[in-house]
C-alpha cells in the first residue's frame, strides 16, 4: 500500500513470484549474535518530533544518526540528532537540544561530550552527514534541518564552531533531510550534496484527514516538491551554490535519501535519489562539473510493475559479488524494498522478490538501510530499520503495525537473502519505529555493531558478536592529493579466487552516516593475495600478501598499510 492509499484506507495484493534456479542457495544458521548493550555503553538519548497533536509533517520522518571518529584516537564515537518542540507548543519533559555527541571511552561505554563540545544547540534537526570537508584531518559535521541546516567544523581542540554563516551555506533554508559529502569534481575537495523534501512550513501546514474532521498527517502529495543542491566547495572554508548549472535542479522531486554510486564504472562518483511518491532519480556525473539524470533509462526510476513508490532511504554496493555496484531502496509498505541488482552498462534490473528481500518486506515501512558484511563471510547483508509514520495504523489496516521489527537478511551467496532478525538475539527483532540506521565497529574487535533510531523514542547499540570464527580486515583510507577522508575511493580485495570491492563514501542509510573505514569479511582466512586502492586523484596502490584480523591505515603515496592493531 503505497501512502495515498494507506491514508485512503484502501490497500492491494502484491505478485509474487518463484526465486530462479541462479539466486536459490542453501540456508545458512545466522554466526553472529546481537547484544543490546545501550544502556551498559550509557547511551541516553530520546527522539522528540515535537509533536503535541497537531499533526505537522515533519514529526513523522526524524531521525538520524552517525559512527565517526570526532576525537581522532581511532575510536568510533556516537552522534544522534533530535528535533525540538514547535514553538509555543512546548511540552512537558526535559529540554531537548538538536544534538548528541558521545566520545567513545575505548571501554565498551560512552561519554555524553555535547556540552562540552560546543554543540549544544537547539535546532529542528533531521540528518548528518560527516567528513572533513577543509582537508585539516578532523571531521565535521553538517546537520540537515527543518529550516537552517547547520555546518560545525572541528576544531581539533574537541570542539565544534558553527560556521554556516561564515560557509555561505546559510542564504538557502528549506526542509532537508539526507544528506552525503561527495568530491564530485575530483579537485581534492569535498562538496556537498542536500536532499530536500517538500515546500513546507508550520504557519501553512494543510488540514488532511481520513474521515473528514480528525486531522492526520498529510501525504506529500499535498505539498510541492523540491529540488536538492549541490554546493561546489571553493577550498578557503566557502561554498558555491551550483545547484542550477550542475544539472540537478528539479522541483518535482521529494526527496529523503540519497546514496553515492559509481554506476558506470568510470571512476567518477554519481548519486542515486530516493524519492517519495515521485520517480527516484540517478544523477550521472558527466566528469565535467555536471550531471545528467538517467534513472528511467537506467532502471531505478520506478518499481518493477512501473510505479514510482514511497522512497525512503538507500544504500549502494556489490550484493552479487560481480564487481558492480547495485542499489536498495526502502519503500512505503506493500511496496517491498526495491533491490537494484547491476546489470552493466548503467542499467539494472529489479530483483527483489528473486533475491528473497521482497516478499519478506512487503508488509513493512522501510527507512534506515545498510549494505555491510554483518557475519564477516565476505558477502554484503542488507540491515533495514522499519516503522510506520502514523500511530493509527491499525486502524486503517489490519497487517501493519506503527512500530515494527528491523530485518537483517543474510547473504547466503550470489545475492540471495534470508532474513534472520529473529534468529540474532539481542532483542533486535523487537517491534520499534525504526528511522536512522548506521554501522561502525565501536569495539574494534573487527566486526560491525548497529546503530538505530526511532520517531519519538530511543536510540538502540547492538554489539555484534561472531560465532562462527570469521575474520575481517579494516582499511582507514588518507587522503594526500584526494580529499584527506579518501571519499570516493574504491578498494577491492583479491583472495582464493573471488573479490570483493567497497566505495569509501559519506551519507547513504536514511538521515545517517555509517564509519568510514571499510570493513571486508573474510571468512576463515588468515592472509589475502592483494588489496588494491583506487584513489579520486587516479592513483592506484596495491598491496600483496596482506595479514587478517587486523586495521589497517592506509595512506595515499605510501608504499606499505600500516596496522592500527
Amino acid at each position: 500500500m503505497n501512502r495515498r492509499e494507506f491514508l485512503a484506507g484502501a490497500g492491494a495484493a502484491a505478485a509474487l513470484t518463484t526465486v530462479p534456479a541462479w539466486l536459490r542457495a542453501q540456508p545458512r544458521a545466522p554466526s553472529l549474535r546481537f547484544t543490546d548493550v545501550t544502556a551498559q555503553a550509557g547511551i541516553r538519548f530520546t527522539h522528540n518530533s515535537g509533536a503535541y497533536g497537531g499533526k505537522l509533517l515533519p514529526e513523522t520522518l526524524g531521525s538520524g544518526c552517525a559512527f565517526l571518529d570526532y576525537d581522532n584516537d581511532g575510536w568510533q564515537d556516537i552522534l544522534l540528532v533530535n528535533g525540538m518542540d514547535w514553538p509555543g507548543h512546548a511540552q512537558k519533559r526535559a529540554p531537548s537540544t538538536g544534538l548528541k555527541l558521545y566520545r567513545n571511552n575505548r571501554n565498551g561505554t560512552f561519554t555524553d561530550v555535547t556540552k562540552a563540545a560546543g554543540l549544544d544547540v537547539e535546532m529542528y534537526g533531521m540528518g548528518v552527514a560527516a567528513a572533513d570537508f577543509d582537508n585539516d584531518g578532523f571531521v565535521d559535521l553538517f546537520i540537515t534541518c527543518v529550516g537552517q541546516n547547520r555546518l560545525f567544523r572541528n576544531t581539533g581542540k574537541g570542539t565544534f564552531v558553527d560556521v554556516t554563516k561564515a560557509s555561505g551555506l546559510a542564504a538557502r533554508t528549506a526542509f532537508s533531510t539526507s544528506a552525503l559529502w561527495i568530491d564530485f569534481d575530483r579537485d581534492g575537495r569535498l562538496d556537498l550534496f542536500v536532499c530536500n523534501y517538500v515546500r513546507w512550513s508550520a504557519e501553512h501546514d494543510f488540514f488532511c484527514s481520513v474521515d473528514g474532521k480528525r486531522k492526520a498527517y498529510c501525504t506529500p502529495e499535498a505539498f510541492h516538491g523540491d529540488t536538492c543542491w549541490l554546493f561546489r566547495n571553493r577550498g578557503n572554508g566557502t561554498f558555491e551554490d551550483v545547484t542550477e548549472t550542475c544539472g540537478i535542479f528539479d522541483t518535482s522531486s521529494k526527496s529523503l535519501g540519497v546514496a553515492m554510486i559509481d554506476d558506470d564504472e568510470d571512476g567518477w562518483p554519481d548519486l542515486f535519489v530516493a524519492n517519495d511518491t515521485q520517480p527516484n532519480k540517478l544523477y550521472r556525473n558527466q566528469r565535467n562539473g555536471t550531471f545528467r539524470e538517467v534513472a528511467v533509462d537506467a532502471g531505478v526510476a520506478f518499481s518493477a510493475d512501473g510505479k514510482a513508490r514511497a522512497g525512503m532511504g538507500a544504500d549502494s554496493g556489490d550484493f552479487d559479488g560481480s564487481g558492480r555496484p547495485g542499489l536498495a531502496v526502502t519503500n512505503f509498505d506493500n511496496e517491498m524494498i526495491g533491490l537494484y541488482r547491476a546489470q552493466g552498462k548503467g542499467r539494472f534490473e529489479d530483483v527483489a522478490v528473486r533475491a528473497g528481500v521482497g516478499a519478506a518486506s512487503r508488509n513493512t515501512l522501510g527507512f534506515g538501510c545498510v549494505f555491510a558484511d554483518m557475519d564477516l563471510d565476505g558477502a554484503l547483508d542488507l540491515v533495514v530499520a522499519n516503522g510506520h509514520i502514523d500511530e493509527t495504523v491499525r486502524q486503517i489496516q489490519g497487517h501493519a503495525g506503527y512500530a515494527q521489527p528491523a530485518q537483517l537478511f543474510l547473504n547466503q551467496g550470489g545475492g540471495a537473502f534470508r532474513e534472520v532478525a529473529a534468529a540474532v538475539g539481542g532483542g533486535f527483532n523487537l517491534p520499534r519505529v525504526g528511522r536512522g540506521l548506521a554501522v561502525g565497529d565501536f569495539d574494534r574487535d573487527g566486526d560491525l555493531d548497529v546503530l538505530m533510531t526511532t520517531n519519538n523514542g530511543p536510540a538502540v547499540l547492538f554489539r555484534n558478536d561472531q560465532a562462527g570464527g570469521h575474520r575481517s580486515l579494516r582499511i582507514t583510507l588518507t587522503g594526500t592529493k584526494s580529499n584527506r577522508d579518501g571519499i570516493g575511493a574504491i578498494v577491492r580485495l583479491y583472495h582464493g579466487g573471488t573479490s570483493q570491492v567497497r566505495l569509501v563514501k559519506s551519507g547513504s542509510s536514511y538521515l545517517s552516516q555509517s564509519e568510514l573505514p571499510v570493513t571486508f569479511g573474510v571468512g576463515p582466512r588468515d592472509r589475502v593475495e592483494r588489496v588494491v586502492v583506487s584513489w579520486p586523484s587516479g592513483a592506484t596502490q596495491e598491496f600483496t600478501n596482506v595479514a587478517t584480523g587486523k586495521a589497517y591505515a592506509c595512506v595515499e603515496g605510501q608504499a606499505a598499510l600500516v596496522s592500527r592493531t
